[in-house]
């Protein structure tokens, strides 16, 4: 049975317009784009941003510009946001066969999803996903970027960072596999105290020291998760950017910080 997540903050975050939103993509990916300079390695992994598109989709954008390179080589996402509105134990699967943006529908990846079966902390709840945004608002950028790739979403909730982690190594795969964890930083601290507060935690990420809580970073749980796997593999951060919405869209004294990150893995050949 083709059972659809239909888009639930479309019109909301970002545009419900199919030509709206494509040119909401197409725009700040092009000023990211045009920020890049030199030879990108394609990433293994990302941390970017969940807000609405005028707050973080310019630094959202500056992680998926980093995709142009392996387009047409990355077959799957495995998707990792957290739950904000249903709680949960563990990581939530939809229950559904695709999920729907004004851009189209992006097939779950049936496969993938049987190999995770066997894993007591990956759960299905179709109520965890129906109104969360931080797995949607990452759609639109991934149909734009990837031409043809199927999606493993996972709203993750009351879990450990090595359940996680279990999550990412069963599904590591090679250069055909991305993960993408999506979080924002800090949440209503004044700018300067938050962009203190967030340095601190883009600084422990970088040098793979987590874990983080959720003070830190929403998506503390996964990012955690991600770091402890990110160790074993002897992946490389780089942090491409890192601001708060005092600096994009919102007032100065209740802030929400956000960060683009990607992950490389170390290259074969010669340094």
């Amino acid at each position: 049975m083709h059972h659809v997540r239909e888009a639930a903050v479309a019109g909301a975050f970002y545009p419900w317009h199919r030509e709206a939103l494509m040119d909401e993509v197409a725009s700040l990916l092009a000023v990211a784009d045009a920020q890049m300079d030199g030879t990108v390695t394609a990433p293994k992994a990302l941390i970017v941003p969940h807000a609405g598109y005028i707050y973080s989709g310019a630094t959202a954008a500056l992680a998926y510009a980093r995709l142009a390179g392996a387009r047409d080589s990355i077959e799957r996402v495995v998707l990792l946001g957290p739950v904000h509105r249903v709680p949960v134990r563990g990581l939530a699967l939809a229950g559904a066969s695709a999920f729907a943006t004004p851009l189209g529908e992006v097939q779950v990846d049936a496969q993938a999803i049987t190999r995770l079966s066997s894993l007591p902390q990956v759960v299905t709840s179709a109520a965890a996903h129906e109104l969360e945004h931080s797995l949607e608002v990452q759609l639109p950028f991934l149909q734009t970027v990837l031409p043809n790739f199927k999606l493993v979403p996972l709203a993750v909730g009351d879990a450990s960072a090595q359940e996680v982690a279990q999550v990412l190594e069963t599904l590591w795969g090679g250069p055909e596999t991305l993960i993408v964890i999506s979080s924002d930083l800090s949440h209503f601290l004044p700018y300067e105290e938050a962009q203190t507060v967030d340095g601190d935690t883009v600084q422990r990420i970088l040098e793979l020291n987590g874990p983080l809580t959720h003070t830190q970073a929403c998506g503390g749980t996964p990012i955690s998760g991600l770091l402890l796997a990110a160790r074993r593999r002897q992946l490389t951060p780089h942090l491409l950017g890192l601001c708060n919405s005092g600096d994009t869209a919102g007032d100065k004294q209740r802030v929400v910080g956000y960060t683009a990150i990607s992950f490389t893995e170390v290259s074969d050949g010669p340094h």
